[in-house]
């Protein structure tokens, strides 16, 4: 393919993770280190940035305070949920962009986000190709859910997994001071997929493991989740239970007293309040203390608990996507594919088509699921465990976490 040169623009969008700024970087670095890319933008709040033409120019940064990118948590450049329509009903958004492109001479678009983001990039690189404009259009992944189809794991998951083990087994050891039994539930991430709860049992690894565990990929029983508390503190004084928000009856209707609360940009439920509704039928049913802990935000922000394999993982997602775009790749999403044999683990990054990945969830395989329906099996404890390796060497200012502090300096380019 021919050589393009022309600036780059990156977005975020989407939930944030503790990694996706490292994905950033390995963007922005790579973009500005590359002679092929000309200028490199960041777009203030995902697409809405470049709809309302509101550009940092990352080339006005300071390299030090940039890569301090890797170990600030959540979207840097600012993060947005909203869903551009189908261009073949309505193509203002798309006549916009093309237009902000064109005048900045955007030859490279870089979007960092979920499966949601990954539809967006889709129908942007679609657009582009149908008008005829030549702009290499490229996906980096992230979502803690895990659930991006085709990536053996996605960028961000593996920090909330470390977050979220490491959770419950400080809980573990602080449920079990007293002389008094109790029930704890902890109400973990993920709408359709299990990958986080899921997670909660690698606290298991270091004799910390809940003793039961519920994702969202198979139908939840009241009835059998309350006996099966009721017979594990009956034996033995204390019962530590992980849930997915998105656990759900066999009519698809989701658990969570707050699951018409509200929806986001996409039209997904917002939920929440599992924990305090399945802590008040415990009490009932046991008449035993029983707290409910809402892990919520800590879960994808905890910077200070992520793993090094993951940041390592997330800039070389976003470093990769610069260079495949630059050789002439467009249409792709960066992912993984990666081994684990004899206990060696290995990742190489792997390009999938952004039109097999846009909004096809993955969820974690039924087999890794016990018969019960309230734990996983080994094998998941096998794929998860590598990932969550590595201690984040982040740099500190007077014992706190220093994160990146950029100027977010707009451009200033006349139309």
């Amino acid at each position: 393919m021919s050589k393009l040169q022309g600036a780059c623009i990156i977005g975020q969008s989407g939930g944030p993770t503790s990694v996706i700024n490292a994905s950033a970087y390995g963007v922005i670095r790579t973009a500005l280190d590359n002679p092929d890319i000309t200028a490199v933008y960041g777009a203030a709040h995902g697409i809405k940035g470049v709809l309302d033409d509101k550009l940092y120019d990352m080339g006005k940064e300071d390299a030090q305070e940039l890569a301090y990118l890797l170990n600030t948590p959540s979207s840097e450049l600012g993060s947005c949920r909203y869903k551009i329509a189908d261009p073949d009903v309505d193509d203002t958004d798309y006549q916009r962009i093309l237009e902000i492109f064109k005048k900045y001479d955007v030859r490279y678009f870089f979007y960092n986000g979920g499966n949601d983001s990954m539809d967006t990039c889709n129908k942007i690189s679609k657009f582009m190709q149908k008008m005829g404009y030549e702009c290499r259009v490229m996906g980096v992944p992230k979502t803690i859910d895990n659930d991006l189809f085709g990536t053996d794991h996605c960028p961000g998951f593996a920090s909330a997994a470390k977050y979220i083990a490491t959770s419950c087994a400080e809980v573990y050891k602080d449920a079990r001071v007293y002389d008094t039994g109790m029930v704890t539930i902890i109400e973990i991430m993920g709408r359709h997929a299990g990958w986080l709860a899921g997670a909660a049992a690698l606290a298991g690894v270091v004799g910390c493991a809940p003793d039961l565990v519920y994702l969202p990929e198979v139908d939840f029983d009241m009835d059998k989740f309350l006996a099966d508390v009721t017979a594990i503190y009956k034996k033995n004084g204390n019962c530590i239970v992980a849930v997915s928000e998105g656990i759900h009856y066999a009519d698809g209707s989701f658990v969570s007293e707050a699951k018409t609360s509200a929806t986001d940009g996409f039209g997904h439920a917002q939920l929440g309040g599992l924990a305090a509704l399945l802590a008040n039928l415990v009490k009932e049913k046991t008449g035993a203390k029983v707290r409910g802990i809402e892990l919520s935000l800590l879960q994808r922000c905890g910077a200070h608990l992520a793993s090094q394999t993951d940041i390592d993982e997330s800039f070389l997602a976003g470093k990769t996507a610069v260079e495949a775009a630059v050789a002439g790749e467009t249409d792709k999403m960066v992912g993984f594919a990666c081994t684990r044999e004899n206990g060696v683990y290995s990742c190489q990054t792997k390009l999938f088509n952004l039109s097999e990945v846009a909004n096809f969830e993955k969820k974690v395989p039924v087999e890794w699921i016990n018969a019960e329906g309230n734990g996983v099996t080994q094998d998941f404890i096998d794929y998860a465990l590598p990932l969550i390796q590595g201690e984040n060497q982040r740099a500190v200012e007077s014992g706190l976490p220093r994160f990146a502090r950029l100027k977010k300096v707009l451009t200033t380019q006349e139309g």
